[in-house]
């Protein structure tokens, strides 16, 4: 025991000296977009509570006011019992299912316990040893330890290099049994887009599997919130559509839009979904009180781009690195060290802003992640970049 204790003593000391260690830190929501750490208020521009609806009072007292004596065990029990394939699948999971396939016009839609539980889960159900998974290397890291748990060959492409991708599956094509290209279409810590057009293009032509997680982009994109690939016209030509609800939703859990076949799979082979209990039925009900909410919310969509183009532009102005078009707009700061110290420093000025470090994002790319929610007002965010740049050139 002395022996483990010293090896991770050393490596946690390592840790300290790159600028790399993490803490849990207990944080309260304090409504309009502000937290409250340690009995101080903070503006809140690191959480993905995109559309304010975590944090919105009258929406949360309007889904209690359906609660009754009668419904409480049916809607509003906090806890499930047991896995969905044993009696944790109650109804609510169906209603939910039944009106996302039809939101996407698949012919099935299945609920997983989380975005990551889903994405573990999927390629190793569907790809096999003589399969072949060709992935972003900024895909997020559930979607690469799915990969690791496959059986499949995996080639971690450039990042959205499009020409990369078709040299692949040029060479490739004839030597595996099923080519799956992996992306996500908002990417977390960039804030960039795919080209989903070229994507599904290239996927029809050399007969591939799309997988596409739209983690970033359900809610926030799109007429109806569904997501990049329906803003862009190719969510029919997308095979397995990735969606969380823990994010722009509210709330908790993920899935995937696909076919009934695949979804009969998925149901006997996703290890995630089979060996975990089923999520509570407040939960459940939650997501089915707010989907009719979400995909009306075509307003507050325009205006959370809006914040964030106005945001980006301001940083852009200062001299500082960004990119994308998004929600998500990344500040690059370069050595981890200096991106918390940055962040720390921006702290002191009531924002709660994280420094994002290796291994999340590739070496001597150490940022603020700034995530940009319909709560934050246009005033706030015009002063921001220069507060950024100013704190950034002191130190």
């Amino acid at each position: 025991m002395d022996a483990f204790e010293q090896r991770l003593k050393k490596e946690q000391l390592r840790r300290e000296e790159q600028g790399l260690v993490r803490d849990i830190i207990s944080l309260q929501p304090a409504g309009a977009g502000n937290i409250v750490a340690a009995r101080h208020s903070f503006v809140n521009l690191a959480g993905n509570d995109y559309l304010g609806l975590g944090s919105n009072q009258w929406l949360i007292a309007e889904f209690y006011e359906g609660l009754t004596p009668e419904n409480r065990l049916e809607l509003f029990a906090a806890g499930s019992g047991a896995s969905r394939l044993m009696t944790g699948s109650h109804p609510g999971y169906q209603e939910l299912e039944e009106n996302l396939a039809r939101l996407y016009g698949t012919g099935k839609a299945l609920v997983f316990n989380s975005g990551y539980h889903l994405n573990i889960g999927l390629l190793p159900a569907l790809a096999g040893k003589d399969d072949l998974i060709l992935a972003d290397k900024l895909c997020h890291a559930s979607l690469i330890d799915g990969m690791q748990l496959s059986r499949a060959k995996v080639i971690r492409y450039p990042h959205l290099d499009y020409g990369c991708i078709e040299g692949l599956l040029g060479k490739y094509r004839d030597e595996y049994t099923t080519i799956f290209i992996v992306s996500e279409s908002i990417f977390s810590m960039d804030g960039d887009l795919a080209d989903l057009p070229l994507l599904t293009s290239l996927k029809e032509k050399y007969g591939a599997v799309l997988y596409l997680d739209e983690a970033h982009a359900v809610g926030v994109r799109g007429e109806r919130g569904l997501g990049l690939a329906e803003e862009q016209g190719v969510a029919d030509k997308v095979d397995l559509l990735v969606g969380t609800f823990g994010k722009a939703w509210a709330g908790q859990g993920a899935f995937v839009a696909c076919t009934n076949l695949v979804y009969d799979h998925l149901v006997n082979t996703a290890r995630s979904l089979i060996f975990t209990t089923a999520l509570p039925r407040i939960s459940i009900h939650w997501l089915n009180f707010l989907l009719p909410k979400i995909t009306a919310m075509a307003a507050e969509r325009e205006l959370l781009l809006s914040n964030a183009r106005l945001l980006r532009q301001g940083l852009q102005e200062n001299g500082l690195i960004t990119e994308g078009d998004s929600q998500i707009v990344p500040v690059i700061i370069g050595r981890a060290d200096l991106a918390v110290a940055v962040a720390n420093q921006l702290r002191q000025h009531g924002f709660w802003i994280n420094a994002v470090r290796p291994p999340t994002v590739p070496q001597g790319t150490s940022r603020l992640r700034l995530s940009v929610t319909t709560d934050l007002s246009s005033e706030l965010l015009a002063s921001l970049p220069q507060l950024i740049a100013e704190t950034a050139a002191a130190l």
